[in-house]
């Protein structure tokens, strides 16, 4: 018996709507531990070499793992993957609220959609009972009124993930929303799914799960709560949630602003976590199980339409507020709202709205281009017309919805070096220019640049920013233990947030799954799941390596102007040294390949005849 899994995957072809349902292998357990692992394996296994992102041979899988469900702390992640529009390359997304436990309660650790709808469809999970059903009455509505029609067509106990219009219109950074506020936000996993038709996919679960030493995990986990609550960081996390960092990261000169113009925004005060709280927050909001509720309800009015949205959180406030100069939290949450609905991810939609406004204050990007419009940096009206014509692909829209990258590429006029992203992924929001291993995170992260990896600001200014030595070391610990709690289904936040101790996670796996692998076992599996994601890149994209682990010239040729660090910049030949002692230390040749050596360790021979 699988301890820890409800046992099952859930397999559909939309092609010829067939739905059949298989055991959990114990290979794929062993080696891939559950979440992102399940993904990256299907996904590699699965997607055809040289598939079309957006056609129909891409595949979608879907995976919770082994603590998810349960009745720990934050037991509330499940992973959505496929090959990714952004980038060409390997993609998945982590998202949190309930989707995750009622997947698992359905008994399912791991779907696998393939093919395509002729028609729109919403595919139904009712445990056992899996339906694929008409969806053309939702299709073109908003990702947040598509989830509340299906409540009200299904019922309130299903948990719902859906996408807006700009999944239905394959917009490359298009997201998966669920809960009113959750998203699988990056890498385009919502365009793939719309490109196969699938507005929405409802799970009700009412099965339980085995677990192989209750009573220890009840005992345990009742622990676990209790030493949440004990955090001294614990009470003052809950009033303000991510948004609680807007002040330390500006204090630190790496808020970016003005599409990462500089690291300062002399502006923060007004949409930092106390603004959102005095002036739009209504209510706190938690995912399944979370004792530490991040989430906060606003309203925010503008154009005469009162809104209710769950954010502004700190990724939101940094890529929408400061990086397009609004200077006004309602504002914010306002923006937030619209991108929420339409379906677009908040950091990538900040990060291309910014990237278009430059052009425009640069004359890149024409009036012509913009229909007259007056747009500028910190005007709402101009923020929300451009979200709204990317996420109908209408006139500038339809270029800048296939993300920075592409849309430098042809615009041209040195707009390159002011393209945030790397490997075709825009940037979070942390500027790194004067943070090395911050920067290295970004350059080395598997599916782009994204700070779920490997958060390292706080690493980077701990030690000291000037520093180099053990950076590299410290980026790929983080890529082990971040993804891994991916794997495990579990939210980071207790332990990034309040500092709950990862030891916590490696007395209750034991307890959970009756398996004895140790927290470095496990770690271990996740050097392996990231070597595969590596290798999977690297199948897709001709020329994949080194040339794709650079950032914009923005970050090594220009001083940052302002703030606390104005004057400061990593150099080409730092970030060449940092990356070249990167690939010597995960075993990968100078061109950032893992060597047939290193595959062969991680039990990832059949990559090796692959690659080489």
């Amino acid at each position: 018996m699988l301890y820890g899994y409800g046992g099952h995957v859930l397999r559909l072809n939309l092609s010829d709507r067939s739905v059949k349902i298989e055991p959990l292998s114990e290979e794929l357990v062993r080696d891939y531990v559950g979440g992102r692992g399940f993904v990256a394996k299907v996904l590699y296994d699965e997607v055809p070499r040289g598939a079309d992102p957006l056609g129909e041979e891409n595949v979608v899988a879907i995976a919770p793992g082994p603590l998810s469900g349960t009745f720990l702390p934050c037991p509330n992640k499940v992973a959505f993957g496929a090959k990714s529009p952004a980038t060409g390359g390997y993609g998945d997304s982590i998202m949190g609220g309930h989707f995750a436990a009622e997947l698992k309660h359905a008994g399912f650790d791991l779907v696998v959609i393939k093919g395509r709808s002729e028609e729109p469809c919403v595919i139904v999970i009712d445990d056992d009972e899996v339906r694929i059903e008409d969806g053309k009455k939702y299709w073109g509505k908003g990702s947040m009124q598509t989830e509340k029609m299906l409540k009200e067509d299904l019922g309130e106990d299903f948990q719902i993930a859906t996408i807006g219009p700009a999944g239905e219109k394959m917009v490359y950074f298009a997201c998966i929303t669920h809960d009113f506020g959750r998203q699988a936000g990056r890498t385009g996993v919502g365009a793939v799914l719309g490109s196969k038709n699938i507005k929405a996919i409802a799970v009700r679960g009412s099965k339980g799960f085995p677990i192989y030493d209750p009573e220890g995990v009840i005992k345990k986990g009742q622990e676990m709560y209790d030493a949440v609550f004990a955090k001294p960081g614990f009470e003052k996390w809950t009033p303000y949630g991510t948004a609680d960092i807007v002040n330390w990261v500006n204090e630190v000169g790496s808020f970016p602003t003005k599409n990462f113009w500089t690291g300062y925004y002399e502006e923060y005060k007004k949409i930092n976590g106390v603004a959102l709280r005095e002036s739009v927050w209504t209510l706190d909001k938690g995912c399944f199980a979370c004792p530490i509720p991040c989430g906060k309800y606003s309203k925010a009015t503008f154009r005469g339409k009162e809104v209710r949205v769950e954010g502004p959180e700190y990724e939101t406030i940094a890529l929408v507020g400061s990086n397009c100069l609004i200077d006004d939290i309602e504002e914010v949450a306002y923006a937030n709202y619209v991108l929420d609905e339409l379906g677009l991810d908040t950091i990538s939609g900040g990060n291309v709205i910014a990237f278009a406004l430059e052009c425009i204050e640069k004359g890149i990007i024409t009036k012509d281009q913009v229909e007259g419009k007056d747009l500028k940096f910190g005007d709402l009206e101009s923020f929300v017309w451009l979200a709204e014509k990317i996420a109908a692909r209408e006139g500038i829209g339809d270029l800048l919805a296939q993300g920075v990258k592409t849309a430098a590429a042809k615009l041209g006029q040195g707009s390159e070096k002011f393209a945030i992203h790397v490997k075709g992924l825009e940037v979070s929001g942390y500027e790194p220019r004067y943070a090395p291993a911050t920067l290295l995170a970004y350059m080395t992260c598997d599916v782009g640049a994204h700070h779920n990896r490997a958060w390292a600001i706080t690493y980077d200014v701990a030690v000291g920013r000037e520093k180099k030595e053990g950076k590299a070391a410290k980026v790929i610990e983080l890529q082990h233990v971040r993804p891994l709690l991916d794997c495990l289904g579990i939210c980071r936040f207790p332990w990034i947030e309040i500092g709950f101790e990862l030891d916590w996670y490696a007395e209750i796996w034991p307890l959970v799954t009756g398996q004895d692998k140790t927290w470095e076992d496990l770690l271990k599996d996740s050097e392996r799941i990231w070597n595969l994601t590596r290798a999977f890149s690297a199948r897709e994209i001709e020329g994949f390596g080194i040339d794709y682990d650079q950032p914009p010239a923005r970050f090594y040729e220009e001083d940052v102007p302002t703030g606390p660090i104005a004057g400061n910049r990593i150099t080409k030949e730092t970030l060449d040294a940092l990356l070249k002692e990167y690939y010597e230390l995960r075993g990968w040749n100078e061109k950032g390949l893992p060597t047939a050596e290193k595959l062969r360790e991680l039990k990832l021979d059949f990559v090796v005849e692959d690659l080489y």
